[in-house]
């Protein structure tokens, strides 16, 4: 669990709640003009400013989202922010804070959550944001981190799911599906670790897919991109749960279908090679694998030019009537197979 296993660790109940709260969060500088009261009182205290405030939360729980036999603590609590920015970067919003809370069981020294907040406190730095309050508390189960993420925009900027239009472009920023086959080296390498603990690990020109299931990133640069480019998506949402499952949310919400063309869907070649070695469709990996935090969003067909050849951005599709469904459309051929959401759900039955 800790790198350094021949330190002397400190147990919790040494430095209490609120000395563990005050250990782990007094280095933590304040960035945003907007935060006004921080760490240290019954509540922080934000300033608008005029602008609407936008708000999302997570929760990750140890045996649910991730497993501690090959996630670092420290991309953890990376990894734990990240996946709340991208919430707040799918409003087409700015993050400015974040609250952290966690409950840890006692086999968790104090170094172990050092650890974890560094993390955080690497995110905070990446992404400009402050951290601004949350709490600690006692599991007698595993580790679970909850983080509320906070963002600022003008109201008119602000994009929800529900505001695309038949004949809208679908498009997608990145590429898709490098995490969930991150996660199945991981998974692979793990078990042949517990099977026999002398085997070394086969990690190597794996680096890339790695990086996307251990240490995401949110498009917090996207916002700024479509500016430059005087473009405002109709609907747009992060791509957590798998592409599928994202297309049909946003049929939900806007009342529209969409056609989804399969030979469009962007894919890195570690993807495609890997997804070929394990015998997995890479196409399967992207519709439905999750977690590559990309931004999906429907434009005009009027803002087709200004978006057709900028490399962060794919169109990958289309809106069409509601009634008319959600497919996506074979490579090769123009066979419709209906679009399902098959990816990650914490309450599905795994088994």
């Amino acid at each position: 669990m800790l790198e350094d296993k021949s330190q002397e660790l400190t147990p919790i109940s040494k430095l209490g709640e609120f000395g563990l709260i005050k250990h782990l969060t007094e280095s933590f500088p304040i960035v945003q003009n907007s935060t006004k009261l921080s760490i240290g009182d019954d509540a922080a205290i934000i300033d608008a400013e005029g602008q609407k405030v936008v708000v999302s939360t997570d929760m990750l729980a140890e045996g649910i989202h991730f497993n501690l036999g090959y996630v670092p603590l420290k991309h953890l609590g990376y990894k734990a922010v990240v996946v709340n920015l991208s919430d707040i970067a799918a409003m087409n919003a700015t993050p400015t804070q974040i609250l952290v809370s966690v409950a840890v069981s006692s086999r968790f020294p104090v170094e172990a959550l050092e650890e974890i907040y560094d993390g955080i406190a690497l995110a905070c730095n990446r992404y400009k944001i402050d951290l601004v309050g949350g709490d600690t508390t006692s599991s007698n189960a595993g580790l679970v981190i909850s983080i509320t993420a906070i963002g600022l925009e003008k109201e008119e900027n602000i994009v929800k799911r529900s505001g695309a239009k038949p004949n809208d472009l679908l498009v997608v920023t990145g590429d898709l599906g490098g995490a969930y086959l991150g996660l199945q080296i991981l998974e692979r390498e793990h078990s042949v670790f517990l099977a026999n603990p002398n085997m070394q690990p086969e990690m190597e020109g794996f680096d890339y897919i790695l990086e996307r299931q251990l240490k995401p990133e949110a498009r917090t640069d996207i916002k700024a991109k479509l500016a430059e480019l005087d473009i405002l998506p109709t609907s747009m949402i992060d791509v957590s749960d798998g592409l599928a499952s994202e297309v049909l949310h946003l049929s939900d919400q806007s009342k529209v279908g969409f056609n989804v063309y399969e030979e469009k869907i962007p894919m890195d070649e570690t993807t495609i090679h890997t997804a070929d070695d394990l015998n997995l469709n890479p196409a399967m990996a992207a519709l439905n694998g999750g977690e590559d935090y990309e931004l999906l969003f429907t434009i005009s067909p009027t803002d087709f030019d200004k978006i057709k050849n900028h490399p962060d951005f794919t169109i990958i599709g289309h809106a069409t009537e509601n009634n008319e469904g959600n497919f996506l459309i074979a490579r090769g051929s123009n066979q419709l197979i209906p679009l399902t959401a098959q990816g990650w759900d914490a309450f599905l039955n795994k088994e």
